[in-house]
């Protein structure tokens, strides 16, 4: 089984190729996610037949969450691969997210919320790991936006 999980929060993009839940090939590309994923896709699926793609649907950047979830809805149809979601808080030892200006999403008991961070707070950077078998996979697939309108 190949699966494809893609991490587009931050930069630099992840993406990563894993064969029966191990990573086999990773992709870390600084740009645009609009601009990068039409270029690494068509690499990947010339490469690979892709029975999952894995996406990370919350929290970060809204702007690349929208972009990865519409290529990627798009990429599952048009070819009839599985999509699946995640937290991006599975690929940072579940440390803080850039939010908005100097504000940052923090994963608590009682769920998301946004604020300032402490003086000692440390934040780790996203990695694809090395298997698939300890991440929550969620089937709600639809872009998770953990800020309140303006």
């Amino acid at each position: 089984m190949i699966e494809v999980l893609v991490i587009s929060i931050a930069r630099p993009l992840l993406v990563g190729i894993y064969e029966n839940k191990k990573l086999i090939k990773m992709y870390e590309e600084e740009g645009m996610t609009s601009d990068l994923l039409p270029v690494l896709f068509k690499k990947v699926l010339d490469e690979y037949t892709i029975d999952r793609l894995i996406y990370v649907n919350t929290p970060g950047s809204y702007m690349a969450i929208k972009v990865a979830y519409v290529f990627l809805k798009t990429v599952s149809i048009s070819h009839n691969i599985d999509l699946k979601a995640c937290s991006g808080f599975e690929f940072n030892n579940n440390t803080p997210i850039k939010a908005l200006g100097k504000k940052y999403f923090i994963n608590t008991s009682d769920g998301v919320k946004v604020d300032f961070l402490e003086n000692n707070c440390k934040m780790s950077p996203f990695e694809l790991p090395d298997v698939l078998e300890n991440i929550n996979i969620s089937t709600e697939t639809l872009p998770i936006y953990n800020l309140p309108a303006v």
